[in-house]
C-alpha cells in the first residue's frame, strides 16, 4: 500500500522567498531572473511554470526528482543566503507559491510561481543601487545584471530599476535596499506609475551616462587635435 503525502488546499496562495539573478534577454527585449543553484540553466519570467532541469518529461514537482521552484518560509533565512561570496550580487525575491507543491521543513518546492517583489541590494562601492547593470557573465541569450549605482554604470548595458521592472511586467515591483545614498533608494519601484524617488534615481542615472560620454567625446577629439 502506498503512503500518499497530506494535501493542503489553502485560500490564497503561500509566500515564500528566495534569492536569484536577474537577468536581461540579448535583444534587451524581456527581463526576468535565474537561480543561483540547480535552476540557474534556466531563466525565468516574473509569472513562469518550472521545468525539470534534467530534460525528463514528467511535470515539477516530481517526489521522486528534486526540480521545481524552490523557496524558503522566512526571509530572513533568504537574506542568510546573500552573505555568501558567491551570492553577494543575488537580490532578494518575494514569491508567490502557485500551482502543485510539496511542502519541507524550510520551506516549498513548487509547480508554479510569481515573483512580486524583487530587492536589489547596494552597489559594490557601498552606495545604493539606481541601476541593474551588466555583470560581465550571463547564460545562452542572457545577460546576467548586477546592483549597479549612477557613477558605477559608466558606459555598460544597464536598466533603472523602474525600467527593469516594466520590462518584466506582471505587476513587478523593485526596490533599493541598503546603501549610502538615501535619495537613490526611496520606496518601492513600481512598474507602473513614478514617484519623485524613483525620478530622482533615473535623472542621477542619466546624467551620470551623460557624463561618461562627455568624456569619451572629449578623449577622441584629443586624440584628433595630436594627430
Amino acid at each position: 500500500m502506498r503512503l500518499r503525502l497530506p494535501e493542503e488546499r489553502p485560500t490564497e496562495p503561500p509566500t515564500g522567498y528566495k534569492i536569484a539573478h536577474p537577468v536581461l534577454s540579448q535583444d534587451g527585449t524581456r527581463a526576468g531572473f535565474t537561480g543561483v543553484s540547480l535552476g540557474g540553466a534556466l531563466p525565468y519570467g516574473v509569472l513562469d511554470d518550472a521545468r525539470c532541469v534534467y530534460g525528463r518529461r514528467h511535470r515539477a514537482p516530481h517526489r521522486r526528482c528534486d526540480c521545481g521552484f524552490h523557496c524558503v518560509h522566512e526571509r530572513a533565512v533568504a537574506e542568510a543566503m546573500l552573505c555568501t561570496a558567491e551570492h553577494r550580487a543575488a537580490v532578494l525575491l518575494e514569491v508567490s507559491v502557485l500551482g502543485a507543491y510539496i511542502r519541507f521543513e524550510r520551506g516549498f518546492r513548487h509547480a508554479c510561481q510569481r515573483v512580486r517583489v524583487a530587492t536589489v541590494g547596494p552597489c559594490g562601492c557601498g552606495t545604493a543601487a539606481a541601476a541593474l547593470a551588466d555583470a560581465g557573465w550571463g547564460r545562452p541569450g542572457w545577460r546576467a545584471l548586477t546592483a549597479a549605482c549612477a557613477e558605477c554604470v559608466r558606459g555598460r548595458t544597464s536598466l533603472s530599476l523602474a525600467s527593469f521592472a516594466r520590462l518584466a511586467g506582471e505587476g513587478l515591483r523593485v526596490r533599493a535596499s541598503g546603501g549610502s545614498a538615501a535619495a537613490a533608494s526611496g520606496p518601492v519601484l513600481a512598474a507602473n506609475g513614478l514617484g519623485v524617488p524613483e525620478l530622482a534615481a533615473e535623472a542621477a542615472l542619466l546624467q551620470a551616462r551623460l557624463d561618461w560620454f562627455q568624456s569619451q567625446l572629449a578623449r577622441l577629439r584629443d586624440r584628433g587635435a595630436q594627430g
